[in-house]
């Protein structure tokens, strides 16, 4: 195993390395949430990534996303993925995306994908990604963030998990009302890549059927099992 990816070895074998640069993973978001779990599965060396986004970067992304800086401020976000790994870890390939996925262009935009990564802001997008994940029979791993607060857990197809935290009308996450800081996307973001990893080298305890809710403001960590008689209002 060469010398980049040396620091892996001692929790990963030279197996799982290579299983992780075999493997392809797709990131949906390339905000905070994504820009931070773009930059962890590319220096952990996840062979090929699918960076979607159909947005620009606008100033007010500068306080935490991490794919964000003055000089790219109208570009696309989806493209500052590949330009950022090209000088992190050009061993890699990134492809950009820059439209907005749906259940159509989804089937042909992710095909051969091992994990999708849930790192958008509005909940119908979650749901349709649910949705494309079953259909596509792939994990999805989802990330939600307002504020202090956090969660995390990962839908295996025929889960449905995330029907138990989201109902009702509301289409946009509740980070529009408590704010977006820098710290607590990596927070999350770190955890999603790490449930990511487990996926990939198909070993360690998944937050399947259970969601991991962070308080960064108390610093409490409270893991909820999730079931059939489960329901909450809305997600973070």
């Amino acid at each position: 195993m060469e010398e980049r990816y040396s620091r892996n070895m001692k929790m990963l074998s030279e197996r799982e390395n290579m299983l992780i640069r075999k493997s392809c993973v797709a990131v949906v978001g390339c905000g905070g949430l994504g820009g931070g779990i773009i930059e962890m599965l590319g220096r952990l060396g996840v062979g090929h990534i699918i960076a979607v986004d159909g947005d620009v970067f606008e100033i007010s992304n500068l306080n935490r996303q991490l794919l964000s800086h003055t000089e790219n401020l109208g570009t696309s976000k989806a493209q500052a993925a590949v330009e950022r790994m090209r000088l992190v870890n050009p061993e890699i390939k990134v492809t950009a995306v820059k439209e907005r996925i749906n259940l159509e262009n989804g089937r042909k935009l992710l095909a051969g994908t091992n994990v999708i990564v849930d790192a958008v802001d509005r909940i119908n997008t979650r749901m349709m990604l649910q949705d494309l994940a079953e259909e596509m029979n792939t994990p999805l791993v989802h990330g939600a963030i307002g504020g202090w607060y956090g969660q995390v857990m990962t839908v295996m197809p025929g889960d449905k998990t995330l029907n138990l935290i989201y109902g009702g009308e509301s289409t946009q996450g509740i980070e529009k009302e408590l704010g977006n800081p820098s710290f607590t996307p990596a927070m999350v973001g770190s955890i999603q890549v790490s449930e990511v990893v487990k996926l990939l080298i198909k070993r360690g305890g998944l937050l399947r059927h259970k969601m991991l809710y962070i308080d960064l403001y108390e610093q409490d960590f409270t893991l909820l099992e999730l079931n059939d008689t489960t329901r909450m209002n809305e997600g973070e």
